[in-house]
């Protein structure tokens, strides 16, 4: 983490759209407890609020809130964007004015579910992440967070998660900002993936360590060899 990027956390409000969910959950829990300001986004504003208070409640204390998607874009300085893939575009295209200007980290896999298990899907602009910056043209889009298990992210118990974090994006300060947000969480290495056109493999992935996990019931993340320390 450069010294750079890890200031600049400081005072910003980390906001997490679909922060209900498991991953977003999890997510919140991990920067919360990291000492960070915290919002909780959701189509819900009261399931947010009670989200936030377990959260508070587990961690005894934290700068943690939860409102509506809308309060929680505008009112956050880092806004995740954590949803169903389904409902990825039109929340975005709801939120474009009161996003914009602001750095967005798109952390949507695009998959489906059959009897032979995941599968990615197709996405028109070539990943979630990429029809992100053709949603949100004044902001400025990251995607990160695909590969963290939603399991080991929600276990107060679980307390350094042995995992790095993928960040692509064609601005080098937003991706080293990221990247000192992953390293927020004890164990985890934010690590430079490539440009956002690059996106779409790093979201199909998450598909095969599904199965990996599925096979040896397991929550494995993701590893890079051979970077210097």
């Amino acid at each position: 983490m450069t010294t750079e990027a890890g200031s600049s956390l400081s005072g910003r409000t980390v906001g997490i759209l679909g922060g209900t969910g498991p991953q977003g959950r999890g997510l919140a829990l991990r920067f919360a407890g990291a000492g960070l300001s915290v919002m909780i986004g959701s189509r819900d504003a009261a399931r947010a609020e009670a989200a936030a208070a377990e959260i508070a409640e587990t961690l005894g204390g934290a700068q943690i809130s939860g409102a509506s998607n809308e309060v929680c874009a505008r009112e956050s300085d880092l806004v995740l964007v954590v949803v169903p893939f389904e409902g990825h575009a039109e929340l975005l295209a709801s939120l474009r004015q009161v996003l914009a200007g602001k750095i967005v980290v798109d952390c949507v896999n695009p998959m489906g579910f059959d009897k032979q298990g995941p599968f990615s899907l197709r996405v028109a602009e070539g990943s979630a992440a990429q029809q992100a910056k053709e949603t949100l043209p004044e902001s400025v889009v990251t995607a990160a967070f695909h590969h963290l298990s939603a399991v080991l992210l929600t276990d107060p118990q679980v307390t350094s998660i042995d995992s790095d974090v993928l960040v692509l994006g064609d601005d080098r300060v937003a991706t080293d900002v990221v990247q000192a947000l992953a390293e927020a969480i004890p164990g985890v290495r934010g690590v430079y993936g490539g440009r956002l056109r690059n996106a779409g493999q790093v979201e199909a992935f998450t598909a095969n360590l599904i199965s990996v996990n599925r096979r040896y019931k397991a929550h494995a993340g993701l590893r890079i060899t051979d970077l210097p320390a």
